[in-house]
């Protein structure tokens, strides 16, 4: 009775799980990489990677000029049981601290 609904509903639960997983380290990336954006705008480059580390663990940042704005792109690898899903988030700040 339960040979092919059970393993298929714990495909989905775990499914589920994943993405919940990887929807809040989508979050955390985007606030770390909007305090890390702020914090490479007011000058203090090398504190935006340990903002965005100490957010994610495992997570990098990368932070690029464009005009008057410095950006900052977050990333890191959520693995999902035996997937591994690639997140990032970026964002930018007025250069100067402004």
């Amino acid at each position: 009775m339960w040979g092919v609904p059970l393993p298929a509903l714990l495909i989905v639960v775990v499914l589920g799980i994943g993405a919940l997983m990887a929807g809040s380290v989508s979050v955390r990336l985007q606030d770390a990489a909007a305090d890390a954006a702020r914090l490479a705008a007011r000058g203090e480059p090398d504190r935006a990677s340990g903002v965005v580390g100490s957010a994610v663990e495992g997570a990098s940042a990368t932070v690029e000029g464009s005009g008057d704005l410095i950006c900052v792109t977050a990333s890191a690898n959520v693995v999902l049981s035996v997937v591994t899903v690639p997140v990032w988030a970026k964002s930018c700040a007025l250069d100067g601290g402004l």
